[in-house]
């Protein structure tokens, strides 16, 4: 099967709204291309043996207290109302509490960061420079946010952090196996409800995780929403993941 890639040529940075914004994995983000980038047939990747990801890599999550994640998305608990907030690198708790839902994107990115270097920069950090690129954008009338915008966000990977970045609009699940057997992490686009996987898919995308590697039919991935310990660090059947996945996503390395 043909995947697309968006190759991530370098470009410079575009001026992004500095209003706060709200919207995960944007779908229509697919369709963008950046500044002197081309979209094209990726080619197919020879399968090498599985690659191997130690589960002690940091799981990062999206919400500053990890303790806290089943009650804020479950039981109403006000995402703003963590002890931990500073640890994000959010400039105030206002704004922690604005954006602390919308930063899973971040928490992959951060994860990959980390697993490649050792370091990494706050979420909050993260979000600024991909903002800068206009991985984010806000519609000045209402507000509304659309993101992460998936192409500029990976300019901004490639350029300013360093790392290969590839968009997959269309990702099927030999696709994604295949990234993952070459050594691939990959940002893929889930329902957040795959931390419930024993109940029905209420549907596809919306959220992002990170796959690290895969061990025969299981895949092991972090959930920066995870709101236990198994649901952060997980592995799922494919079969189940794919009732999941919106068959899209990004590539690092």
């Amino acid at each position: 099967m043909t995947q697309f890639v968006q190759r991530t040529a370098g470009t410079q940075p575009a001026e992004a709204p500095r209003k706060e914004t709200k919207s995960v994995d944007s779908t229509a983000s697919y369709t963008l291309a950046e500044p002197g980038g081309a979209v094209r047939p990726a080619r197919r990747r020879p399968r090498h043996q599985e690659q191997q990801m130690p589960d002690h890599l940091p799981t990062v999550t999206q919400f500053a207290s990890p303790d806290l994640i089943h009650a804020i998305v479950y039981g109403g608990r006000d995402q703003g109302d963590d002890p931990r907030w500073p640890e994000s690198g959010a400039p105030d708790a206002d704004t922690y509490r604005r954006w602390c839902g919308h930063m899973c994107g971040f928490a992959c990115l951060r994860m990959a960061l980390l697993a490649r270097t050792g370091t990494a920069p706050t979420l909050f950090e993260l979000l600024d420079g991909a903002r800068r690129y206009g991985a984010y954008t806000e519609d000045e009338d209402t507000g509304t946010i659309r993101g992460m915008i998936y192409a500029p966000a990976a300019v901004y990977a490639a350029t300013e952090l360093g790392l290969q970045a590839d968009v997959h609009p269309e990702l099927s699940m030999p696709d994604l196996l295949d990234l993952l057997d070459a050594g691939r992490l990959v940002m893929a686009s889930v329902h957040k409800e795959i931390r419930r996987p024993d109940r029905p898919a209420p549907g596809k995308g919306g959220h992002l995780v990170l796959v690290t590697h895969r061990q025969g039919d299981t895949l092991h991935f972090r959930n920066p929403s995870g709101d236990s310990d198994r649901t952060r660090t997980a592995r799922l059947h494919t079969a189940t993941f794919a009732g999941f996945f919106a068959g899209r996503g990004m590539s690092l390395d």
